[in-house]
């Protein structure tokens, strides 16, 4: 019995770039077959890559970056949730002030 056979065996991880790259060569060997036949319709071919790709990148649904945050923790306390304010600072941009709501907990505490 060898070192090997103690071991799992790890399992391989499949990587897009590298699936990306066989369709790119494999795409580009059967347009270079269709030159080699016929240069009309080389071009003809690459037209029709060209559009379907434009198509299905326009087609391609985005992802919804002004979808709102998650809802805050149940435990935390924010200054729209309090009717008194410990202290207001001023923040680093231009009419920005931060404020910093009194914690229940904080009093009950000390």
């Amino acid at each position: 019995m060898s070192q090997d056979d103690d071991e799992p065996e790890e399992e391989r991880e499949t990587s897009r770039l590298a699936g990306g790259c066989v369709l790119a060569a494999l795409g580009a060997g059967a347009l270079a077959v269709v030159f080699a036949v016929s240069t009309e319709a080389g071009i003809l071919a690459v037209w029709l890559a060209a559009t379907a790709a434009v198509w299905w990148a326009a087609r391609r649904r985005m992802s919804d970056s002004s979808s709102p945050p998650p809802p805050p923790p149940a435990d935390d306390v924010y200054a729209a949730h309090s009717d008194e304010i410990a202290r207001v600072q001023k923040g680093p941009g231009e009419g920005l002030l931060i404020l910093y709501p009194k914690r229940d907990d904080m009093e009950n505490d000390q």
